[in-house]
């Protein structure tokens, strides 16, 4: 019955991850059955990002005042309802309103999907739990854009989002037949209007600049200079209000917990480079490579298939080894394999593109289902779910700043490598021998040229920004030995799980 709960908690942290990449390779499709454009349909994933982006730290403060169990339980209802909406929306107006009542109902599931199984779990089970909760985290984001595309190219778009609502009907039901025993006593705190407030404007500021600041050219655009401006002044004045706020609506205070901190600055690095590279790889593949949505999802898929293999025996261990040596071994690995990917070339085959991705799979538990323990055993039973927010909420914002980074990066860089090659590119004259011989002339003998050094010059760009992120898991790695050696397994709270 354990097992039972632990696998509908899972899977509503699944469902609500799975949605902020499902769309990605999507809007297009999208964009077209709606009449608009395709920048316009971008839209549909912002606007879930920031009203999940803004939900998630709110979590600690929601559970107290009505509730863990209660709130799960009416989020995960809410989110198929308007998981509903979306499949039924006729305009971008409507899809966009609700995408964004999704994502503010989507953002409470992650955090307390793990606070309540630490609370249902007996510590020594414990850290299977928070097996199977990361390996939702990590293979979601991989199967979403899979899925997303296989639901578009053979049905169409409203499935992405229909698919949501038997599960999250038939979750919130059980969720609430299981778990409402372990409901807690309420804590009525006055609501921290000012906070939450400023939480809005500096995470939506923040958001906005990080998903439109590609289309905009960045900080050549006075609204993404304004965005900056709003972001940094709303940060700084939500900092100190919330220091100094008797009830704040996010605790900032479990920051005081050395392990915490350093946990969740790992998670956050890691997060960010492992982002990045799963952004990149489908990015690659399907525009320089030849692969379809559906190749390149199944390629990267191996990640999460090792992952998921390995990941019984990394929730052993996370209970009978200190956990910052399994962190280092994790990411270290993940590391390596990222910089053993530099060596990749435009003539790879596809088991030679996903064996690096398997191995990369076999590092992920050992970085995730550790560390989040680790975070979440540092600090009081009292601030769990408020922690679990905070948490969830630096590792969803670092995936959206790699994201930005790395595309925008990857763009100037293969213009970058594209302008040195054409300087160095046939200096002989043999490709344009070749070429002729087989009959291209003129305008097609040009174009057939410069496809081949666009093909290099992404291989290029891309190979060099492996070598960056594997740089940046190495740093990472090292982060963790600043945490103090864990004096206790995480305890589920007082009441539960016996």
């Amino acid at each position: 019955m354990l097992w039972f709960a632990a696998l509908i908690l899972a899977s509503a942290n699944f469902i609500a991850v799975l949605d902020m990449t499902i769309a990605n390779v999507s809007v297009s499709n999208i964009a077209g059955g709606l009449g608009a454009s395709t920048s316009q349909g971008t839209w549909v994933i912002t606007s879930y990002a920031v009203a999940e982006a803004i939900t998630v730290p709110l979590t600690g403060w929601l559970a107290a005042r009505f509730g863990p169990v209660r709130v799960f339980v009416t989020a995960m209802a809410m989110f198929g309802v308007f998981s509903a909406l979306c499949g039924l929306s006729n305009s971008l107006g409507m899809l966009v309103f609700a995408r964004i009542c999704q994502g503010l109902a989507g953002g409470p599931l992650m955090p307390l999907s793990q606070t309540l199984l630490l609370r249902i779990f007996p510590k020594e089970k414990a850290p299977a739990a928070i097996g199977l909760w990361s390996m939702t985290t990590l293979v979601a984001p991989v199967l979403g854009p899979i899925l997303g595309g296989y639901l578009c190219d053979e049905y169409s778009w409203p499935w992405i989002f229909n698919i949501n609502v038997p599960i999250a009907l038939a979750c919130a039901f059980i969720a609430w037949k299981l778990l409402r025993r372990y409901e807690e006593p309420l804590v009525r705190n006055p609501i921290d209007r000012v906070g939450l407030l400023l939480l809005i404007v500096w995470v939506g500021a923040l958001q906005l600049l990080l998903d439109e600041g590609k289309n905009l050219d960045w900080f050549g655009s006075d609204e993404i200079v304004a965005l900056a401006v709003v972001a940094a002044i709303g940060f700084a004045a939500f900092m100190i209000w919330e220091l100094h706020e008797k009830h704040p609506i996010v605790d900032l205070r479990v920051f005081r917990h050395r392990g915490f901190s350093v946990s969740v600055l790992t998670i956050s690095v890691t997060f960010a480079a492992f982002f990045g590279i799963n952004v990149l790889t489908p990015l690659w593949l399907q525009s320089y490579m030849g692969y379809t949505a559906t190749e390149a999802g199944l390629a990267t898929s191996w990640t999460g298939v090792f992952a998921v293999l390995v990941a019984p025996l990394a929730a052993g261990l996370s209970a009978k080894v200190d956990p910052r040596r399994l962190v280092f071994g994790g990411v270290t690995l993940i590391g390596l394999v990222t910089l053993w990917r530099m060596h990749a070339t435009t003539d790879m085959d596809f088991w030679t593109i996903a064996v690096p991705l398997m191995v990369m799979g076999l590092g992920l538990p050992f970085f995730f289902v550790p560390t989040t323990g680790l975070a979440m055993a540092s600090v009081d039973e009292a601030e769990m779910a408020g922690a679990a927010g905070l948490m969830n909420f630096l590792r969803t914002l670092s995936g959206a700043f790699a994201t930005s980074l790395v595309t925008t990066y990857w763009e100037d860089l293969t213009t970058l490598k594209h302008a040195e090659l054409v300087g160095l590119a046939d200096a002989d004259g043999s490709v344009r021998a070749v070429l002729e011989s087989t009959g291209a002339h003129g305008e097609a003998l040009l174009q057939t040229l410069d496809q081949l050094v666009q093909g290099q010059s992404v291989m290029l760009a891309t190979t060099e920004i492996f070598g960056l992120l594997g740089v940046v898991f190495l740093l990472a790695a090292t982060l963790i030995w600043l945490a103090p050696k864990p004096t206790r397994v995480i305890d589920p709270a007082a009441g539960g799980g016996h």
